[in-house]
């Protein structure tokens, strides 16, 4: 087992994407591979984004809109759990 974080969806990449325009999908997951990249050199991705502090959930910026997503550095995992797109595309 590889001691590298990761991410995902949850409940899953069906219920979480649903509907999302595809370019706002996208950055959603360049910004999960960026975030679980920092994370494997140290960073505590608790704290990055926007929310309480310490860790809970946390919200961050993408394509216009923005996702929730909450890191959990005991499993090695952050799961995105909501996408919300651009006002535009609602």
């Amino acid at each position: 087992m590889s001691d590298a974080w990761h991410w995902e969806y949850d409940p899953d990449e069906m219920h979480v994407t649903d509907g999302i325009p595809v370019d706002v999908i996208a950055e959603v997951e360049r910004l999960a591979d960026q975030l679980t990249e920092l994370a494997d050199m140290g960073v505590d991705i608790g704290e990055l984004g926007m929310g309480p502090r310490p860790g809970g959930l946390r919200y961050m910026d993408a394509a216009g809109g923005w996702f929730h997503y909450l890191a959990s550095p005991r499993d090695r995992i952050m799961v995105v759990v909501r996408i919300v797109p651009p006002v535009q595309n609602l």
